[in-house]
């Protein structure tokens, strides 16, 4: 089970966990092949957050026909997931979208919520449960935390949202930590290496990368 702390504000002796929930956009308008596609997508995605570094836990399941929730054991690199999901699914096509709520809180969590989040629970779930039903509109993602951290995502939220499936591939290739040269995302890809570039800039990733950056220095 979940093991939270109840004071405010967080004790730094207790580990902290980001959960994400979120809901497929438009999910109506798509076939159920394309839905089990998107999902698929949002599945690797978070396997391939897990697999970020030897030292990060993180788990996803679906919820109902079009949601879903994500866990993660490194809180500070919430953000670069969310953006990290986002990207999964427009590289799918320009019209692939989450929704995404992300709640970070004090607690651990086990092997079995990890493989499952759907049996978990504890404030940061309901947290991130209870904001996603706030998102309308335009709006895409946002965070619990509020102040500047929200304010990040805002605009982050905003950027992504402008991406091709071409930028979102080369953002894919760069987010995770420790990415590498771009020389080597471009082989990946089987692209030039000024493609890359091109595709970065255009899908403002320096100033994400940068923002980025220094929140997750301070946490």
């Amino acid at each position: 089970m979940l093991a939270f702390s109840q004071s405010k504000p967080h004790s730094f002796l207790m580990p902290r966990i980001a959960v994400l929930t979120g809901d497929i956009v438009d999910s109506s308008s798509l076939s159920a092949e394309a839905l089990g596609e998107t999902m698929a997508a949002l599945r690797e995605a978070v396997a391939a957050i897990s697999g970020w570094s030897a030292d990060i836990g993180a788990g996803f399941s679906q919820r109902g026909g079009d949601g879903w929730q994500a866990v993660l054991d490194r809180p500070a690199l919430a953000m670069r997931a969310a953006l990290y999901c986002q990207a999964c699914l427009r590289r799918l096509d320009r019209d692939r979208a989450t929704r995404i709520a992300l709640a970070i809180d004090d607690g651990t969590l086990s092997d079995a919520e990890r493989e499952n989040p759907n049996i978990a629970h504890g404030p940061a779930f309901t947290a991130s449960g209870r904001l996603l039903e706030t998102l309308s509109g335009h709006r895409l993602m946002v965070h619990a935390a509020g102040g500047a951290e929200a304010a990040a995502l805002r605009l982050a939220d905003h950027i992504s949202q402008g991406w091709t499936p071409a930028q979102a591939r080369a953002v894919c290739e760069m987010l995770p930590p420790g990415a590498g040269p771009r020389a080597e995302a471009a082989e990946r890809l089987g692209i030039t290496r000024q493609a890359v570039n091109q595709a970065l800039w255009s899908a403002g990733f320096p100033a994400l990368e940068e923002a980025l950056g220094y929140l997750e220095g301070s946490e």
